[in-house]
């Protein structure tokens, strides 16, 4: 066990300075909050390891719990900090934050002069007794609060990412709630003198009695740590995706836009001033939100060369009741209104615009359509003779 909780400790207090140090400056909100809660549960783990208890118990005798115990404490209040941090306004927040702070201080400090009166009473059961009932008060308490927020905002939020994380925080705090519930138990135990659990022996395994000493909080550290680092590790990866659908989106339109700004220049946007050029330039949201404009447009100035006898033999071609067959369409009849544009030749009849474009209402689900159009228009789905009648391929 020393390996998996010492191994878990330096991957935490890793992770801690990353996120204090590494993020760069400005920090976003809550990265001190963060670091704390991550080097404090760096702490708990290294406190369960029997490795770290043997160090610190050679210098000074059974003081491996109080470190222990106070890392959970320090954990508890940064995990109500970073809920606060996210889910309250900026005043009410610190206010919050300050209180638990000063609360969680004061309770430290109560815990250390206990366990000193202990060790000089030779381990008194009684006051033994009273460092486990503020021990356990403050953790349950600090477990509930945090349960309570968790499990509201967990149903109300949006993003997929935070919506797990905090389910899996609520399954962390359901074994940190395992946990009070032995020591409460123990604590019973204690006050009668029944001698049911026996708090000498060491833990040498993950089940048994330690399922519920060691095992029990190493995975509500583990399960809420995750949960709540989870959307920031989730956001860039998120962010990495849709960068990257932008390109691919970008250069799959280009055919498609080459042609219609050779055929109408005035279509394409004026450039951005000298100073913004070079952002706008490596911004593949700004590309591609200018580029399906300047699309739109273009499909747009056509109307006037729009043939309906072109679009409906283009129906004949294609299952229209699909998006794809109508981009299909789509593409014969903007292929055929160029050929028309170019040739001078205004549509008697023209075609109405597609139904499928005017209910597309955000820039995504714009660019989906205008793919599906861009790809049948470069393919060789369909191609438009001379005279602008359609040609299917494979009839």
């Amino acid at each position: 066990m020393n390996a998996l909780f010492l191994g878990m400790a330096c991957l935490l207090a890793a992770a801690a300075g990353y996120w204090v140090f590494g993020r760069g400056k400005p920090r976003p909100a809550g990265a001190w909050a963060m670091g704390a809660l991550l080097a404090s549960f760096a702490a708990a783990f290294a406190s369960y390891a029997s490795l770290v208890a043997d160090t610190v118990e050679a210098v000074v005798p059974h003081v491996a719990r109080l470190l222990s115990n106070s890392a959970s404490v320090a954990a508890a209040t940064s995990v109500l900090a970073v809920s606060f941090q996210v889910n309250l306004a900026r005043e009410e927040s610190r206010r919050r934050t300050r209180s638990r702070v000063s609360l969680a201080t004061i309770v430290v400090f109560a815990m250390a002069l206990l366990f000193a009166v202990e060790q000089m009473t030779h381990r008194s059961p009684q006051v033994y007794a009273l460092y486990l009932l503020l021990f356990i008060s403050y953790l349950g308490f600090a477990v509930i609060d945090f349960l309570m927020q968790a499990v509201r905002h967990s149903n109300s939020t949006r993003r997929l990412s935070v919506r797990a994380g905090l389910r899996m925080a609520v399954a962390g705090c359901v074994c940190a709630l395992i946990y009070v519930a032995y020591k409460l138990t123990r604590l019973v135990d204690l006050g009668l003198g029944l001698g049911l659990i026996n708090g000498n022996s060491e833990c040498s395994s993950l089940g048994g009695r330690c399922a519920f000493s060691v095992t029990a909080p190493a995975l509500a550290v583990l399960l809420i740590c995750l949960g709540l680092t989870l959307p920031a590790v989730a956001y860039p990866i998120s962010q990495a995706r849709r960068r990257r659908w932008e390109v691919q989106s970008f250069e799959a339109l280009g055919p498609l836009w080459q042609d219609l700004s050779s055929a109408m220049p005035h279509i394409v946007l004026p450039s951005v001033d000298a100073e913004n050029a070079s952002a706008a330039a490596t911004d593949s949201d700004f590309l591609l939100q200018r580029r399906v404009i300047e699309i739109s447009d273009g499909i747009l100035a056509l109307r006037p060369y729009r043939r309906r006898e072109v679009q409906e033999a283009a129906q004949g071609t294609v299952d229209v009741g699909t998006v794809r067959g109508a981009a299909v369409v789509e593409a014969a009849v903007v292929k055929a209104a160029l050929v028309g544009l170019k040739a001078g030749r205004l549509s008697d009849n023209a075609a109405p615009p597609s139904s499928e474009a005017a209910s597309r209402k955000d820039l995504r689900a714009d660019t989906e359509w205008l793919l599906l159009v861009a790809h049948a228009y470069a393919s060789r789905t369909v191609r438009v003779a001379e005279g602008g009648q359609p040609e299917p391929v494979g009839a």
